[in-house]
């Protein structure tokens, strides 16, 4: 199909011309250019095209133009046949268009449709301008004159909606009027096509107009588009409209304005390119336009203008009229031929300046669109929809009453048959008794034909007399099986099941004659006859007996136990059963019909609630096979026992609370599991039927009770239900209110009364609502906050299964209360977390709700924003954009009152769709009252708010109350008296999610956020992890709150370097999340995650490795890549095995498997050249060198799975670096230098010198020939390490380049430094080795000691000094590095030679220590000493044996007397050296044994450890362990450091003895210099994992030793560091979680052990503690912060404590009391008074007690008697020790739960429990005990503290405060600790059984007060007195020692028991 383009000009003022010139029009003298009159050829419209990017162009990329829409597209042939397509013109040239052609064309049609077809945006072709003194269309030829005769009809007959492109900037489009509106290019708006109306001649036709109803703010966003929309129109229209404009010449309209005609529909064009119908023209004024675009076309382009509502026209400012072309465009009428060209005349002159005149202002939002709700104008048109048009009502009516006479007439006869022959019949059973009754069959086609004449209301027809028959025959029925055994009994025998099975047929048959009399009485009927209470009984009673006999049992029964065989029996007759079943519940069903029908009596609807709720809580199986029948028969009971309640809520207003109340007290009994959610939803989600069953009765509290019921029934109740009648006023009041509206006109004139009687009416329902919802949320939370997740009570639970519920429903229009249950839910929450004295749980607990309901939220405004965008093309009439657009505003927040709650508007849609779903369920009833009570409200609400005085809205206003009254009052009016337009699914749950956008819970959103982010700010760790799981949950359904400069991603950030683990690991979570969602936050987050790496928590570091492995893949940063990479290498030394194993794995994953497949690309070399830059920068930056070393070890060992592809990249990487090392240090840190480079490969010959070629060897030699005048050390020494790394397995063959290698690096030796030395000599050794020429090195070695002999010869026992203290040190290090990696024995005679006669010995290491060692004396200097001890160590290192020789360990064992750290460590370091030596060569041992054969394992097991210098190293080690352990733990510096690497090799070796170095390990463990304490702890967890029963003997002195190294090495005796609370012994307490949790209890026993005292021996010494109290101090405070394994271990240590105080404490109370105090036995004559309750701790130092319980005795100062200063020191420091344990354990029972009575026993909690995991309670800390232990040891700084430390220890010993009443407002965490027992009733602790102690052994209860104020179950028995003294009352025996106890309160006791209870 050919396309014209028609002449256009830019609308844009800012726009240049084709030829360049800004805002000026193009002149027709200077500017011309030739119009297009046919298609660009290819390279004519390339330029213009997205293909101008491709170079160089091939045109064979574009798709053949094809019929389908696929690209690329086929060929045309492969599509259509040339046959086919000729036949088809062959065809229409004969016969014209047959129905092939025209099936053709239709398909044709479609395949080019808009949508159908690719749409490509191409640019603007050149323009074409025309003379500046003529405006005409040169008349073009028709391109559709040389088509073939098909092609030709597509052409003509097919209608293509076109859009002309304009520039982006705004146009201006013609509106209302003549009027212009700025638009902007964007999709066209889709229309609703309307009649047609008059209007002027419109000239630019840039877009399809917005008819009358299109709202505002749809007009609003079409002024951001400028894109023409041109509908190129048949040839039949286009002559259509030639003929319109000749007859309008006719009649004397001007030939500028061509008529419209009318335009028949042809080929219907998509929808959203709707082709606008024309409308009659009615002739406007001319107006000049000079600078306004005219378009000439076809007068069916014309768009019809909407008309104004009476206010816009007055408002709208006026605007020149647009007119048409210049005359001489039209003044001379083209022919006939010319007539198809003239309509696709464009001219587009240029735009005019702004004028604000022709704009007109537009509404934030739309206006209500008119036309979708119609008055029914007949009551007729109602029946007629409602009963059809196939067949009359009367008829229908007619003969289904004919057909029941029919039927009862029978039924007669056959009963009058079988009375007369004593025999049934298939219509007529006979009973037992001989009376008759329906057969089943029988009774289920009279219930049918029953059912048909009820709904065709011609029941009150049937003759009365036949009726009372029948229900006489249903009560035979009835009366036989009152007499039946039905229930199920668990001791049946088979044969008693066979007998049941029998009566099965007969209690069927009962049912459905029950169900057939209820159905007769609930036809309406007034004959009071029908009404036999009698009936209603016994089939009541029937039902019961069915529920109670024979439906719950079953349910009930399980395949378990004892009844397995009844089991087995009745699941045998399922079948027959399930029938049962069946007929049951259908019966249920008809009972709930019957009480909406008729009213009554009491009995009858309390026994209905009852099995309702009792059916509804009723317990099922879990699973099918442990059910009789299947779960979902009873399911459905359920559902119709959810039915029953609701109808019974709603007749009955006073017994509401009552259903309630057993609702939600029956909430304990519902499952938890899957079985938990089993009511579908419409949509096909799930939730507990109970949920829906709550939110029913909410819905149903807001509609009026139906008073329509039966007047026949009323006798059924009986006089004292006139009661409830007067309680059910405040609910049907609405009856009784008189009102003064009329009709709609009336309220529109009186509105203010309309909306005070919609107030009156409206307000109290949902005010019920709202009371009942709040009932509901409160009974649930307040027990959720005394339950817990795990605890017995599963309330927690179930307000989690609720939330989620509600949530789920919350946008669905058939459960409207879910939003009020939520809002108030919410209320609660926010109250919760904003209280300051709420608990830490009970914020969790409102954080994580409130995390839900503002997901939900944003998942809610997020759906909307999706589906009112879908609602553009897919419900794209005028509702759809009307919620469109609202959804818009009411996101914002912009939408008004009066539009939310408008007649046609969110909430009117909403209820037309659940209207017309009313008749397949009518379970809608409620939400349907619900959302119109609700609509009432917001009305009058709406009202309210309104301040301006707007005439015409309070009009409206008051119609709509009046219409919802109405709606209230009777909820058929609307579906009478108006109809609206189909509401599509789509459209219903949008209109419903706009009402809640504006509802208030979804208007706190943000006030939901806030708290969430203001939580993460908390005090409390868990309160800052819980808001940021909840802050996630948000972030799933709404990402945007990430934008821009977001306060939340600061927050998280934050949150990150919490000082919690759990809150740190929380945030990494979320951090990962926000990536995920932003990508762009990448940068800004990786610093936090590469920081987590050196988390303390193992688990968070993990999450943070693997968080950044994904950012590392992903991103292409250099530098974050390679911060991410020196992160993971530092980590691979982490003291946790599992964030090593990690590290490791990430390491691989990133760096060496993406290059591991073999590609030699360009692309693949210029990745790997990007990596190695990136490792060299990464190991430049980082001190990664040895870990990097090791990783690469792993990787490529023999053992590793990816060992050979790990070689293969890695000598591809090695290849790449060797392209580097010539590379000059530079300034761009983005090129790597040659230095990195080979500093890198230094570390790939470490880990495997085989990856290295000769070649490249070769490349290094240049640095080499430069080492002697090279100032860069670094290079030399690279170099030469891998010389030394690789040469070795270089062949002999290239003997030129290594002699050529030695000769330059022989004359460094003397110049380079120790540590290139090292390496200089080792490679020069190797060459040597090589070459089997070691010369060189002798010469040199020789001379060395020459000079150095010589030197001793001159000064005999004179120190060295000046010049030769130099040479020696120089001299003598040259010796050591050749006697450490060279041996020169075969030069024997050379140093003969040289030395003269006095050399002795055939070893030349013995000669070289021999001439050195004097040099170590201490005459010499210390730098000639540690230059002496160096080279011999050196020497040492290669010969051990030297180690053994007198001169050497002599030497040694000065220098350990001496105590000189410099040169301890020159032997330290020798030792280490020799040390790891051995411990490689014995790693190394058993693996050349292996491949050697049976010789070297006869060897092994002759040597310990297999090589031959054990006998040195255990010799040396036993000689000189005293002195390494002294320096190991003297300091903490690096000389300390030293000797624990010496220490750890003699511990990994085996060289000792485990329990002498295990004391030293675990007392390094406590060091405060990281690197000294973990290598203690690895050495000790091995020495524990190898000998534990060795170890565990001596961890008492370790904790003695640990102790004293705190106290005198780190100066902090304290048992703990602070920030957060870590005990000292943790690493200790880590070994031991490899034992046996009795090996951990027995430890922690012993332990406690510790603390204990002899009074009488406590060491007093002028220092402020006694030694012994800082020790006690030292284990109270590590055991307060351990971390317990178990519950076991936790609860032993407790009553350890408890047992040590009770029993030491005694003795020391009663000294003090005695020897401070003075108190005697004698002076108690009777019971003590009780003491005052204080709310303070016990150890209140400075106050006074209130009162002794024992005496009367006042300490004062002034009367004491002058006690020994030392003895009172010796009791208070007892007394101190004493308190802080007793504070310890108290915090450590508050810690965990475990309540605060040391006498709940151990048998209380049983043994599978004692092994689980102790759980802490949210919001306890240290900070508390830890400051009053601090307290607690400030008793000895005088007297006055020690009288009061004494007093306060008394006070604990005499008073239980435990037990004290504490006040209700008293903060948790001010507890008062316990008295422990006293000595004498230590084994009533021990041995008391359960029955020990009031209120023991009996199962607790909960005994938490609900909302409405029930009272907590009571105890059994008569509770103690207050004032008792005992478990036996007052008269029972007093205490030991005089000191009476009180009891506790019940109260007290109960909540103890509470807590007791929770803490497992």
């Amino acid at each position: 199909m050919a396309y014209q383009h028609p002449h256009h000009h830019s609308m844009d003022p800012n726009a240049r011309d084709y030829h360049g010139s800004q805002g000026a029009p193009a002149s027709s003298s200077t500017q011309q250019a030739e119009a297009f009159t046919r298609p660009f050829a290819l390279y004519e419209a390339l330029p213009y095209t997205p293909f101008t990017s491709i170079v160089p162009f091939d045109p064979s990329i574009l798709p053949t133009p094809s019929i389908g829409a696929a690209s690329p597209a086929p060929s045309l042939i492969d599509l259509l046949n040339a046959q086919d397509f000729d036949g088809l013109n062959q065809e229409l040239h004969n016969t014209g268009p047959s129905k092939r052609v025209q099936h053709t064309l239709s398909q044709v049609q479609h395949l080019i449709e808009r949508a159908n077809i690719t749409e490509f945006k191409f640019k603007i072709g050149p323009r074409a301008t025309t003379s500046g003194n003529s405006s005409a269309v040169a008349p073009i030829a028709s391109l559709a004159s040389t088509l073939s005769p098909f092609s030709k009809m597509v052409y003509e007959q097919t209608s293509i909606p076109f859009r002309y492109p304009t520039p982006d900037t705004p146009g201006m489009i013609s509106t209302t009027n003549g009027q212009y509106q700025k638009v902007e290019r964007t999709t066209p708006v889709p229309i609703k096509q309307e009649s047609p109306v008059p209007l002027p001649k419109v000239e630019h036709r840039a877009e399809r107009h917005t008819p009358t109803n299109t709202p505002k703010n749809r007009q609003a966003y079409s002024q951001n588009r400028a894109r023409f929309e041109i509908v190129l129109p048949t040839r039949a229209e286009l002559e259509r409209a030639q003929a319109a404009l000749q007859a309008s010449s006719s009649q004397g309209i001007a030939s500028s304005e061509p008529p419209v005609s009318t335009r028949p529909p042809v080929s219907q064009p998509p929808p959203q390119f709707a082709p606008i119908q024309p409308a009659p023209l009615q002739p406007a004024p001319l107006q000049p336009a000079p600078q306004q675009p005219t378009l000439s076309a076809p007068p069916e382009l014309a768009a019809p203008v909407p008309t104004k509502r009476p206010s816009e026209e007055v408002a709208a400012p006026a605007a020149p009229t647009a007119v048409a072309s210049p005359a001489k465009s039209t003044s001379h009428p083209p022919s006939d031929s010319q007539r198809p060209a003239v309509a696709i005349a464009i001219e587009l002159p240029h735009a005019p300046t702004f004028n604000k005149s022709e704009y007109m202002a537009v509404p934030d939002e739309p206006d209500e669109p008119v036309n979708l709700s119609e008055r029914k104008r007949k009551r007729e048109d109602l029946d007629e929809e409602l009963y059809g048009e196939s067949l009359g009502f009367q008829q229908r009516s007619n003969a289904s009453l004919h057909e029941l006479r029919v039927f009862l007439q029978q039924v007669f006869e056959a009963e009058n048959y079988a009375v007369h022959n004593r025999t049934s019949n298939e219509w007529v059973l006979l009973t037992i008794d001989g009376d008759s009754t329906l057969s089943p069959v029988c009774q289920t086609k009279a219930q049918t034909l029953l059912a048909k004449v009820i709904s065709l209301n011609c029941f009150h027809k049937v003759p009365l007399q036949d009726l009372l028959r029948l229900l006489r025959l249903c009560e035979n029925a009835l009366k036989q099986a009152d007499s039946l055994e039905i229930k199920v009994e668990e001791s049946w025998a088979p044969a008693d099941v066979d007998s049941w099975i029998q009566q099965l047929p007969a209690l069927e048959t009962a049912l459905k004659a029950a169900r057939t009399a209820l159905r007769m009485m609930c036809g309406g009927r007034e004959d009071k006859q029908l009404y036999s209470e009698d009936t209603i009984d016994q089939s009541l009673n029937l039902f019961k007996r069915v529920m109670d006999g024979i439906v719950i049992p079953v349910a009930e029964l399980r395949s378990s136990d004892n009844t397995a065989e009844l089991f087995k029996l009745l699941s045998s007759h399922k079948k027959r059963i399930a029938s049962l079943f069946n007929d049951s519940q259908k019966l249920f069903s008809q009972m709930s019909v019957l009480l909406a029908k008729i009213d009554t009596s009491n009995t009858v609807t309390n026994t209905l609630e009852f099995t309702a709720s009792q059916l509804i809580f009723l317990e099922t199986a879990h699973a099918e096979r442990e059910s009789v029948l299947d779960t979902q028969k009873f399911d459905g009971f359920r559902l119709v026992a959810m039915d029953m309640l609701s109808q019974i809520f709603h007749l009955n207003p006073a017994q509401r609370q009552g259903i309630f109340d057993e609702i939600l007290t029956s909430l304990e009994k519902l499952p938890l599991g899957k079985r938990a959610r089993t009511f579908k939803l419409v949509d096909g989600s799930s939730i507990q039927p109970v949920s829906a069953l709550i939110m029913r009765l909410i819905q149903t509290s807001a509609g009026q009770v139906d008073e329509t019921k039966t007047h026949g029934g009323k006798a059924l109740r009986s006089d004292g239900d006139d009661e409830e009648d007067e309680l059910a006023g405040a609910v049907t009041s609405g009856k009784q209110l008189s009102f003064v509206i009329r009709d709609e006109d009336h309220g529109a004139i009186q509105h203010s009364t309309a909306i005070q009687e919609l107030t009156a009416l409206a307000t109290p329902l949902m005010d019920t609502a709202k009371r009942n919802a709040s009932y509901v949320v409160n009974f649930i939370v307040n027990r959720a906050l005394t339950s817990t997740k795990s605890g017995d009570t599963p309330y927690r639970n179930l307000l989690d299964l609720f939330v989620e519920d509600f949530t789920t429903c919350l946008d669905n229009p058939d459960w409207p209360a879910a939003e009020l249950l939520l809002r108030l839910l919410n209320f609660m929450m926010v109250k919760l977390v904003e209280g300051d004295k709420t608990s830490v749980t009970a914020k969790n607990m409102a954080l994580e709700l409130m995390g839900t309901m503002g997901a939900a939220i944003s998942k809610l405004r997020s759906h909307v924003r999706k589906t009112a965008n879908a609602l553009d093309a897919r419900d794209a009439d005028d509702l759809g954009l009307f919620l469109s657009d609202l959804a818009a505003s009411a996101l914002e927040l912009r939408s008004r009152p009066e539009t939310m709650v408008a007649w046609v508007g969110p909430y009117r849609a909403t209820l037309e769709w659940l209207e017309s779903r009313f008749t397949e369920d009518p379970h809608l009833a409620s939400a349907i009252s619900f959302i119109i009570s609700d609509w009432g409200t917001k009305v009058c609400v709406g009202y309210d708010s309104c301040e301006d005085d707007d005439r015409e809205r309070d009009q409206e206003f008051g119609k709509l109350a009046y219409r919802l009254r109405q709606m209230i009052q009777d909820r058929r009016w609307l579906s009478n008296e108006y109809s609206f337009k189909k509401v599509s699914s789509n459209q219903a749950k949008l209109s419903y999610s706009i009402t809640l956008l504006r509802s208030q819970l979804c208007e706190s959103f943000g006030a939901i956020l806030n708290i969430l982010l203001g939580s993460m700010a908390s005090d409390q760790p868990t309160v800052r992890s819980k808001s940021l799981k909840s802050i996630n949950q948000v972030l799933e359904t709404d990402p945007s709150i990430l934008d821009g400069d977001s306060v939340v991603v600061q927050l998280i950030l934050r949150c990150s370097n919490d000082s919690s683990t759990q809150v740190r690991d929380s945030a990494l979570g979320l951090i990962g999340k926000c990536i995920s969602m932003r990508p762009e936050l990448e940068t800004k987050m990786i610093g936090t995650v590469v920081d987590r790496f050196i988390d303390a928590g193992p688990g968070v570091r993990k999450r943070a490795m693997k968080l950044a492995k994904d950012i590392y893949l992903r991103n292409k940063s250099k530098a974050i890549r390679s911060a991410i990479a020196n992160g993971l290498l530092h980590r691979v030394q982490d003291p946790e095995e599992s964030v090593r194993d990690l590290a490791r794995q990430v390491i691989e994953e990133i760096w060496f498997i993406p290059f591991q497949e073999g590609e030699n690309s360009a692309s693949s070399q210029i990745s790997l050249s990007d990596h190695v830059a990136l490792m060299v920068q990464t190991v430049k930056q980082g001190n990664v060198t040895n870990v990097l070393d090791k990783v690469l070890q792993t990787l490529l060992a023999p053992d590793s799975k990816s060992a050979a592809a790990s070689l293969e990249v890695c000598r591809k990487l090695v290849a790449s670096m060797f392209e580097l090392v010539d590379n000059p240090e530079s300034g761009d840190s983005s090129v790597p230098s040659g230095r990195d480079a080979l500093t890198v490969l230094q570390i790939f010959a470490k880990a495997d010198p085989s990856l290295f070629t000769f070649e490249q060897l070769r490349l290094l030699k240049p640095h080499i020939d430069s080492m002697n005048s090279s100032e860069d050390l670094v290079v030399s020494r690279a170099v030469v390490v891998i010389y030394k790394l690789v040469l070795p397995q270089v062949s002999s063959v290239h003997n030129e380049f290594l002699t050529d290698a030695r000769n330059k690096l022989l004359p460094a030796v003397p110049k380079v430094t120790r540590v290139l030395l090292d390496d200089i000599v080792a490679c020069l050794w190797i060459i040597s080795e090589r070459l089997n020429n070691s010369d060189n090195l002798a010469r040199l070695v020789c001379s060395s000691l020459v000079a150095i002999n010589q030197m001793r010869v001159q000064n005999p026992n004179k120190p060295l000094d000046g010049k030769p203290r130099l040479q020696f040190e120089r001299y003598s290090l040259i010796v050591g590095m050749i006697g450490k990696h060279c041996n020169l024995d075969s030069h024997l005679e050379l140093f003969k030679q040289k030395l003269g006669p006095k050399m002795t010995g055939s070893s030349i290491s013995k000669l070289m220590v021999d001439i050195v060692v004097p040099f170590a004396s201490h005459i010499q200097p210390l730098d000639v000493r540690k230059a002496a001890l160096d080279s011999v160590g050196l020497v040492c290192q290669s010969s051990p044996r030297n180690y053994v020789a007198a001169n050497v360990y002599t030497t040694f064992q000065q220098v350990f007397d001496d105590q000189n750290p410099a040169l301890e460590s020159m032997v330290l370091r020798s030792f280490r050296e020799f040390l790891f030596t051995e411990e490689k060569r014995s790693e190394q041992a058993p693996e050349t044994a292996a491949g050697d054969g049976k010789s070297k394992k006869k060897r092994e097991l002759t040597v310990i450890g297999g090589t031959n210098y054990d006998d040195v190293a255990s010799a040396t080690t036993h000689r000189f362990l005293k002195e390494i352990i002294r320096i190991a733990t003297a300091t903490q510096d690096e000389h300390a450091f030293l000797a624990v690497e010496v220490l750890a090799s003699i511990n990994r070796q085996g060289l000792v003895h485990p329990k002498e170095t295990g004391v030293t390990f675990i007392t390094l463990e406590t060091s405060s210099n990281p690197r000294i304490s973990e290598l203690a702890f690895l050495e000790h967890k091995s020495l524990h994992g190898k000998h534990e029963t060795v170890v565990e003997r001596e961890y008492v002195k370790a904790i003695q030793s640990a102790f004293a190294y705190q106290r005198d090495i780190v100066k902090d005796p304290r048992g703990a560091t602070v920030n957060p609370f870590t005990p000292k012994l943790h690493l200790m307490m880590e070994v031991l979680k490899i034992s046996k949790s009795k090996n951990r209890q027995k430890f922690l026993e012993k332990l406690c052990t510790q603390v204990d005292f002899d009074v009488s021996k406590l060491e007093l010494t002028g220092e402020e503690l006694p030694p012994h109290v800082q020790y006690a101090r030292f284990i109270i405070e590590n055991m307060a912060f351990f971390e317990y394994m178990t519950v076991g271990e936790l609860q032993s240590t407790v009553y350890t404590m408890e047992k040590l105080v009770t029993s030491t404490g005694s003795t020391i109370a009663q000294i003090i009391e005695s020897e401070v105090f003075q108190v005697r036995m004698d002076a108690i004559d009777g019971p003590a008074p009780e003491p005052e309750p204080t709310p303070a701790p016990a150890p209140t130092f400075g106050e006074q007690p209130h009162e002794q319980p024992m005496t009367t005795v006042q300490p004062v100062q002034s009367t004491l008697p002058d006690i020994d200063i030392q003895r009172l020191r010796q009791l208070t420091a007892g007394s101190m020790i004493l308190l802080a344990l007793w504070e310890v354990r108290t915090y450590l029972r508050r810690l965990y739960s475990m309540g605060t009575n040391r006498r709940e026993q151990k048998a209380k909690i049983q043994g599978k429990d004692l092994s689980r995991p102790p759980v802490k309670v949210q919001g306890v800390t240290g900070d508390k005990v830890w400051e009053e232990i601090g307290a607690i040891m400030t008793g000895l700084i005088s007297r006055e503290r020690m009288m009061q430390s004494c007093k306060a220890f008394v006070e604990l010993m005499n008073v239980d405060k435990e037990f004290l009443v504490q006040d209700e407002d008293e903060d948790e965490d001010m507890v008062d600790p316990s008295t422990p027992p006293s000595g004498g009733e230590e084994d009533d602790y021990d041995e008391a059984g359960p029955a020990a102690g009031p209120g023991r052994g009996r199962k607790r209860k909960p005994s938490a007060t609900g909302p409405n104020g029930s009272p907590a179950p009571k105890r059994r028995g008569r509770p103690p007195r207050s004032n008792s003294k005992g478990p036996q009352g007052p008269q029972g025996p007093p205490k030991k020692r005089g000191r009476p106890r009180k009891n506790p309160l019940p109260e007290a006791s109960q909540q103890h028991d509470e807590m007791e209870a929770d803490w497992l």
